[in-house]
């Protein structure tokens, strides 16, 4: 499995954490956030990451800022993308099983690092369950294609 991890320079330390948990699972780790805690801004890790998954050269992406919303909201503009911030691992789990969500957000700033590693395991472990949410994911992709919504007519 490969992901692609990317942060801002509030959630510098949280990201080398977990890119040392994800590798420590032998999952392969594309960086694309800041090394640095001086000012870096999200929207560039979250469409680099972006990119990387809706071009399928990665499997999922997780993405670290402040709070997870902003960055979150910036990769979401990447077609392909189902980008959800969680801050806790239910939520996680069912964003991948309702959402099929190929990048999970958190916040250091919101949540410590056992919560976060616990959000990612909850996200990774989960399978996308299919059926009436299909309907739904096509609804977004529909929006995303089109602008509008056939259904909201």
């Amino acid at each position: 499995m490969k992901l692609v991890i990317g942060n801002d320079h509030a959630a510098t330390e949280m990201k080398f954490q977990m890119m040392a948990y994800l590798e420590q699972k032998g999952i392969e780790v594309i960086n694309v956030g800041t090394d640095t805690n001086e000012s870096f801004d999200y929207a560039i890790a979250a469409y680099k990451a972006g990119k990387i998954v809706a071009d399928h050269e990665a499997d999922g992406g997780v993405l670290i800022c402040g709070t997870g919303v902003g960055i979150s909201m910036a990769a979401n503009k990447v077609k392909g993308i189902r980008a959800a911030a969680c801050s806790d691992p239910v939520t996680a789990r069912l964003t991948k099983q309702h959402n099929n969500a190929n990048i999970i957000c958190f916040g250091a700033r919101i949540v410590g690092i056992e919560t976060a590693k616990a959000i990612v395991d909850a996200w990774l472990e989960s399978e996308f369950e299919g059926g009436r949410h299909q309907h739904r994911i096509d609804m977004i992709h529909e929006i995303e294609d089109t602008q509008s919504l056939a259904a909201a007519q």
